[in-house]
């Protein structure tokens, strides 16, 4: 059951987006699968598969060409780029570069910028985030004999404290690394005080919007962030990383390229051909959160962009209510710590990623006995080492990682939650 003060009014047809992800109906000897492993990777709608396959079938050629599947080729990659450029509310389509994924384009682009840096320069990083966006900038400091200051966060209170941030940054700073949300502990970061932080001292700021991009609208406007990078198979599409940096940050750069590449924007970051299905189905990805938008919006959809946003604010909502309601419930069972932000009024501060442990139960075995009830959940670090270190969990097997989406639904979550007793019990 929804708890008391979780809105029971849904502005959408659940049914509806569900029917629209062929693998939300498959079974396993007649169970349902329930999917709350999203934070690892979501599930994709029918008109990503099409789009992808319609790529592949008709425009499947290199770009570039006079001829027909060529021109059809770079019509569907010119695409994908607007769309994503309207995800990001991006002011160009130039600015907007696509990669195998976030660890890979994090990796590709730090080499870039490891040419403006000298010994000495200082790189501030994040005890609360994915490793994609802590162990590249370790590597790049390890070459060029870089320093690294950490900005911690509060056990207590799972956020940061940004006054300490004050304390952190010098005039030595050239770059401040951080995630948009955290995937161990579900908190949203207030990326906007950190990036105008990290601009007062003159540096550059790399933000891991990789588990912010499914839950909240991204605007790197209004962010005022040098560098932004996502996933989309987090955010419904296929297996595709992409990079949004400011043009005339990237402009500063030199690309590690093959000499033949273009050497303009944004092609000199795309090294080697790209997967222009790969692109097609994160543009198809983007469209399925604006036409949820135009349905909600009815008359004044407007832009696709606006459409993008209104989906976002009112998923958002619906997602927060699935985690109000898993919250309550995990509170209820003897043994278990929620690993984040409970207090109903602060769930706006988090997104619906739910971490926990049980004290006598290590989070592998629960896992494995979910999944023996065809409840697909994550253990472990989840690639988050700084933050399970900085709770104390490494040893102890990390946390066990429960992932909602919006076609997730509350009955599921009441499924889990009664497996949950039966197994701790």
């Amino acid at each position: 059951m929804l708890p008391a003060n979780t809105p029971t009014e849904i502005p959408f047809d659940v049914d509806a987006i569900r029917d629209q992800f062929p693998s939300l109906a498959e079974t396993d000897n007649g169970i349902a699968r329930i999917h709350f492993d999203n934070p690892a990777g979501t599930q994709v709608p029918t008109r990503v598969v099409e789009r992808m396959s319609e790529c592949l079938l008709h425009g499947n050629a290199n770009i570039g060409g006079f001829f027909k599947t060529s021109e059809l080729a770079g019509a569907l990659v010119d695409e994908a780029r607007s769309a994503m450029a309207d995800f990001f509310n991006a002011p160009s389509t130039d600015e907007v570069i696509f990669g195998q994924n976030m660890t890979s384009l994090t990796l590709q682009l730090s080499r870039s910028i490891g040419r403006h840096l000298k010994t000495g320069d200082e790189i501030v990083l994040s005890r609360m985030d994915h490793d994609a966006n802590v162990e590249p900038w370790l590597l790049l400091a390890r070459d060029h004999k870089l320093e690294i200051r950490w900005l911690p966060f509060d056990t207590d209170s799972f956020e940061f404290d940004l006054s300490t941030l004050d304390d952190i940054l010098s005039e030595r700073t050239r770059l401040v690394c951080v995630g948009g949300a955290s995937n161990l502990t579900g908190t949203i970061n207030d990326v906007k005080s950190i990036c105008a932080k990290a601009r007062d001292v003159g540096a550059w700021s790399y933000i891991d919007a990789v588990q912010s991009a499914p839950h909240i609208a991204t605007d790197v406007q209004d962010l005022g962030c040098d560098f932004l990078v996502c996933s989309a198979y987090k955010f419904f599409g296929p297996h595709q990383g992409i990079l949004w940096g400011r043009r005339e940050v990237l402009e500063q750069l030199d690309p590690y390229k093959v000499r033949p590449a273009p050497a303009e924007l944004p092609w000199c970051f795309e090294p080697g051909t790209q997967s222009h299905e790969g692109l097609v189905g994160t543009g198809a990805a983007v469209d399925y959160f604006a036409e949820i938008g135009a349905a909600l919006a009815g008359s004044g959809a407007g832009t696709r962009r606006e459409q993008i946003v209104a989906a976002f604010e009112q998923l958002f909502e619906y997602e927060k209510s699935l985690a109000a309601q898993l919250i309550v419930g995990l509170d209820d069972i003897p043994g278990i710590t929620v690993q984040g932000i409970t207090a109903p009024e602060a769930l706006n501060r988090r997104v619906p990623t739910v971490s926990f442990t049980h004290s006598d139960h290590r989070p592998e075995a629960i896992a494995e006995a979910l999944a023996r009830r065809n409840i697909f959940v994550w253990n472990g670090h989840n690639y988050g080492l700084e933050p399970a270190k900085a709770l104390g969990l490494l040893e102890s097997g990390g946390v066990l990682r429960v992932g909602i989406v919006h076609y997730n639904t509350g009955d599921e979550i009441d499924t889990t939650l009664n497996a949950l007793e039966d197994i701790l019990s």
